[in-house]
Order: structure tokens, then C-alpha cells, then sequence
């Protein structure tokens, strides 16, 4: 499925841009010089994918779909369906998280030890299946939030405001009506807000034209003519 366009508009766009334009004033400041800052979506993608470049060159990625440590092809790396029907996430990699999984699953099946064993991966991930099968979505939170297993439900986006976590750090506001994500990072001195819903079409037609040099008969002369 595509990722949304948070890969490309959003992390290699919009993020990357905003990160040269700070790291330009802070030499701007320093030095007294400015410069031209170049951002591009597909090089700020490109460098998101710095981390599996260098996994490859070092011979720990391939390029078979669901084969690898982070994409699916780990059985302690994937999200799995519950019984009742909603799904889990689980990100078990480090050995202790890993431990902690087989304890709070249950898991005593000894091939569960070869964690790493990417041989038997599909095989594991199948007998993982089948365990996370046998408990409701609200079942496994019970036993695994709070735990360091690395894992978390997948909630849909109306039910991730009201998640505990999000909850108690705010994480979404209601501005006008509308859920949304509040803003981030957050600042100790300067906190930001959203200031207020969007304007409506139209809303500074009158000081927009004054802004660009129309005078007030200029601008009665395009309402009367509903051009505006």
C-alpha cells in the first residue's frame, strides 16, 4: 500500500526544508552570510533511506519483498490480527524485548529461540499468528501495555485521540469542531497553538488587495462588479 504521502510531501518535502532553512539562519548568524538552501522531495526521500543503504552495502538487506529485519519479514517486526478481528503492532528487536514477548505471549516453543534465523522467520511468523489469535485487540493491551515488548495497538483515527498515551500528552485538540494533531515539536518557551480554523473563501479579500496596492474604490469597483 502506498505510505500516504508522508514519505515524499511531507518527510522528504516539507521536514527537510524546514531543517535547511533553520540550519541556514543559524549560519546566517554566525557567519553573517547567507545562502541558497536546495530541497528537493526526492533527496530528502532518498536520505530517509540512508539507514538501508548502508544495512545493504553491508550485506543485511535484500531486495525481496517482506525479507528483511523492518519491512515484514521478521516475525518479532510486523502487525498481527486478533481475534477480534482488530490488529496488534509489535517491534520486538532487541533480545530483552524479544524475551519479553515470548514471556507475555506464552511462548515456550523452543524455535522461537533462533530469533535472527531469517530461515525460519515465515515459519515463527506463522505460530506468532496463531497465538496473537487466540486474545481480542483489548486483551493483549492488557497484557503488553506498559511492558517493554514494543508494541501498541493499530487504532484507527478515530479511536487514536482517545488512546492513554495521546490522551495524557494532548496529543490531539479539537479547534473549531474538528480532531486534529495538535502541533510539534513542543517549546518550553514559546509553546505553539493552532491559532484558529481556516478563513473562509473569501475572508480578506479587502485587506489582501490593500496588501497588493488596490485602493478602496478599486476594491468596491470589483465587488459591484462580482469579480470578488
Amino acid at each position: 500500500m502506498p505510505p500516504l504521502n508522508l514519505v515524499g510531501d511531507f518527510g522528504g518535502g516539507a521536514l527537510y526544508l524546514a531543517f535547511g532553512l533553520l540550519a541556514g539562519v543559524i549560519h546566517a548568524r554566525s557567519t553573517g552570510q547567507g545562502q541558497v538552501i536546495d530541497c528537493a522531495m526526492s533527496d530528502g526521500a532518498a536520505s530517509l533511506m540512508a539507514m538501508f543503504y548502508g544495512f545493504k552495502a553491508a550485506g543485511m538487506w535484500n531486495e525481496g519483498r517482506r525479507s528483511n529485519l523492518l519491512d515484514g519479514g521478521a516475525h518479532f517486526y510486523d502487525t498481527y490480527e486478533c481475534s477480534d478481528g482488530k490488529w496488534i503492532s509489535i517491534g520486538s528487536i532487541e533480545p530483552q524485548f524479544y524475551l519479553l514477548l515470548l514471556e507475555k505471549t506464552g511462548i515456550t516453543d523452543p524455535q522461537f529461540q533462533h530469533q535472527m534465523s531469517r530461515e525460519e522467520w515465515p515459519q515463527l511468523r506463522e505460530k506468532l499468528a496463531a497465538v496473537i489469535q487466540t486474545k481480542t485487540q483489548a486483551e493483549w493491551c492488557a497484557i503488553m501495555d506498559a511492558t517493554d515488548v514494543c508494541f501498541a495497538p493499530v487504532l484507527t483515527m478515530d479511536e487514536a485521540p482517545s488512546h492513554a498515551h495521546n490522551a495524557a500528552r494532548q496529543t490531539f485538540v479539537e479547534v473549531a469542531g474538528v480532531t486534529q494533531p495538535a502541533p510539534a515539536p513542543r517549546f518550553s518557551a514559546t509553546p505553539g497553538a493552532i491559532q484558529g480554523p481556516p478563513p473562509k473563501i473569501g475572508g480578506h479579500n479587502d485587506e489582501a488587495l490593500a496588501d497588493w496596492g488596490f485602493s478602496p474604490a478599486a476594491i468596491d469597483a470589483l465587488k459591484a462588479s462580482g469579480a470578488l
